[in-house]
C-alpha cells in the first residue's frame, strides 16, 4: 500500500496525541500528571483521599504518587449500580537511581542505579538517557523533574575486548549496568544538586527522590508506509493514554447522563515489579474508589454486593504480536499481527483472567466499535507472563478480561507496534465504559 493510501486509511490524531503522551510521560509521575491534564479538559476534577465525597453527577480523579484512579457519575445513578473498569499501569521496566546515586571508577563519573522490573538489559546499552521522576522536600511536597538530553550513557565493551560478543552477551546486573555521566573524580552529592538545581530548587531542600533513567529518542513512526510505531514505555503507557480518551469521550458525549454503569479508569503504579504497594493493584486502592463512591450515594454492605456483582473491568495491558525472526517461540494457531485490531489474552491457568463470559464482554464492545480483534495464547513450551487482570479478579471479586494490542520487542528501552491499533483499542475501551 503506497503511503498516500494508507494515510487515507487511517486517521492519525490518537496516534500522533500518543506521541505526544509518551514525550510527557517519561516516569509514573510524569503518567498521571498527563493523564490528568486531559481528564481536566474533558470537565472532570480533582479530588483528594482525605476529604469527604458527594453524589453530584460528573468526573473526578484522584492521585496517589505513580497512580491514578478516575470515574464519571452519571445523573441518576443508584448505590447498586456497577462499574465499567478499565485497569492499566504507569511503569515501564528501566534503570533507577539509587539512593547514594554518586560513584565512579577509573577517572569517570556514574551514577549508581538498580534495575526496576523485567529488562532486557542489552537494549540499554549505548543508549542517550536523561532522568526524571519526582524531587521530595522537607516539608513532604514533591516536585516532577524531567531532563529530556543526554545526560547518561551505558557504554558497551567494545568488540575488540570481547571477540565473543557475538556468541551471547553477558552483562552483570551490578557491574555492567552503571552509567556514565562525566569525567573525574566521585563527587558526593553532585547528582541530586544538578537535579535540583535544574529544578529551580537548593539541594539541602532535599529529603527523597525517585529518580530514574528514559532513552531520549522521541516516539515516531516507523516504515515505508509509516505503519509502525517506535516508541519507548509502549508498555504501558499505550494503554494508559487509550483508556483516558476513552473515559473522556465517554464522559463528554450525548448520552454520558443515561449510561447504564459507572465507567471507572485504574491506572496503577509497581506491576512490573507484583504491584505489591499502596499504588498497585494488590492494594485496597481501587476498591476503596469503588466503596466510598457507593457510600458517597448513600449505598450499603448490600448495594455494594450488588454493584461489584454486575461489575467488569478490562485489564488493558500489552501483548505479543507474532516475531518474523522467531515464529516457533509463538503458539501456532495464534499469530496476532499489528494493526489487526485489540487481542484478547487466554491462559487457562489464570496469568490472565478471561474466560468464556469474559471473551463475549469483549467481543460485543468491538463489534459495538466495529473493531477488528484477535487472540493470544502463549506456546505451551513457553511460560507466560501475567498482568493486574488476576490480581483484579481476585481481590475484588469481579469478572475480568484481559486485553492489549500486539507488539515486539516489549520491555526493551524501545518497543514497537502498529500505528493503527492505538485507536483501534481505545475504541473497543470506549464501547466497553458505554456498556
Amino acid at each position: 500500500m503506497s503511503t498516500a493510501a494508507h494515510q487515507a486509511f487511517f486517521d492519525r490524531t490518537h496516534s500522533d496525541d500518543l506521541i505526544a503522551f509518551l514525550g510527557t510521560s517519561p516516569s509514573p509521575y510524569h503518567a498521571v500528571a498527563s493523564a490528568a491534564e486531559r481528564l481536566e479538559k474533558a470537565g472532570f476534577r480533582q479530588v483528594a483521599e482525605t476529604d469527604a465525597w458527594d453524589d453530584a453527577p460528573g468526573g473526578r480523579y484522584l492521585i496517589r504518587g505513580g497512580a491514578l484512579m478516575a470515574w464519571y457519575l452519571p445523573e441518576g445513578v443508584g448505590p447498586e449500580t456497577p462499574f465499567r473498569v478499565v485497569g492499566t499501569h504507569t511503569d515501564s521496566p528501566n534503570l533507577r537511581v539509587k539512593p547514594v546515586p554518586d560513584t565512579g571508577s577509573a577517572g569517570w563519573r556514574q551514577v549508581a542505579v538498580e534495575i526496576y522490573g523485567g529488562v532486557p538489559l542489552n537494549t540499554w546499552l549505548d543508549r542517550d538517557l536523561g532522568l526524571s521522576g519526582r524531587l521530595v522536600l522537607k516539608d513532604g511536597t514533591a516536585r516532577l523533574v524531567q531532563l529530556d538530553e543526554p545526560l547518561l550513557r551505558v557504554p558497551q565493551l567494545a568488540i575488540h575486548l570481547d571477540r565473543s560478543v557475538n556468541d551471547g552477551m553477558k552483562l552483570d546486573r551490578q557491574r555492567h549496568l552503571t552509567p556514565i555521566w562525566g569525567l573525574g573524580p566521585v563527587d558526593e552529592g553532585s547528582l541530586i544538586s544538578y537535579v535540583a538545581e535544574r529544578a529551580g530548587l537548593a539541594a539541602e531542600d532535599v529529603a527523597g527522590w525517585d529518580l530514574m533513567t528514559h532513552d531520549v529518542q522521541p516516539a515516531s513512526y516507523l516504515g515505508r508506509d509509516r505503519e509502525l510505531l517506535a516508541a519507548p514505555r509502549l508498555d504501558n503507557l499505550l494503554s494508559v493514554h487509550a483508556a483516558t480518551a476513552a473515559l473522556a469521550a465517554v464522559a463528554s458525549g450525548p448520552d454520558a447522563a443515561d449510561l447504564p454503569y459507572v465507567p471507572v479508569l485504574a491506572a496503577f503504579d509497581h506491576e512490573e515489579t507484583g504491584s505489591e504497594s499502596d499504588t498497585g493493584a494488590q492494594s485496597p486502592l481501587l476498591g476503596n474508589v469503588l466503596d466510598r463512591t457507593i457510600h458517597a450515594r448513600g449505598g450499603n454492605a448490600e448495594d455494594r454486593a450488588r454493584a461489584l456483582a454486575g461489575t467488569v473491568c478490562l485489564s488493558s495491558d500489552m501483548g505479543h504480536a507474532v516475531h518474523p525472526n522467531y515464529v516457533e517461540r509463538h503458539e501456532p494457531g495464534h499469530h496476532p499481527v499489528p494493526n489487526g485490531g485489540p487481542i484478547l489474552k487466554v491462559n487457562v491457568n489464570n496469568r490472565y483472567a478471561t474466560d468464556g463470559v469474559g471473551r463475549a464482554v469483549f467481543a460485543a464492545a468491538c463489534e459495538k466499535a466495529g473493531v477488528p480483534w484477535q487472540s493470544f495464547v502463549s506456546n505451551n513450551a513457553v511460560a507466560c507472563g501475567t498482568t493486574i487482570g488476576p490480581i483484579t479478579a481476585a481481590r475484588l471479586g469481579i469478572r475480568t478480561v484481559d486485553c492489549g494490542i500486539a507488539a515486539l520487542s516489549m520491555h526493551s528501552a524501545r518497543e514497537l507496534c502498529g500505528a493503527e491499533d492505538p485507536y483501534l483499542l481505545a475504541s473497543a475501551i470506549k464501547a466497553f465504559l458505554e456498556g
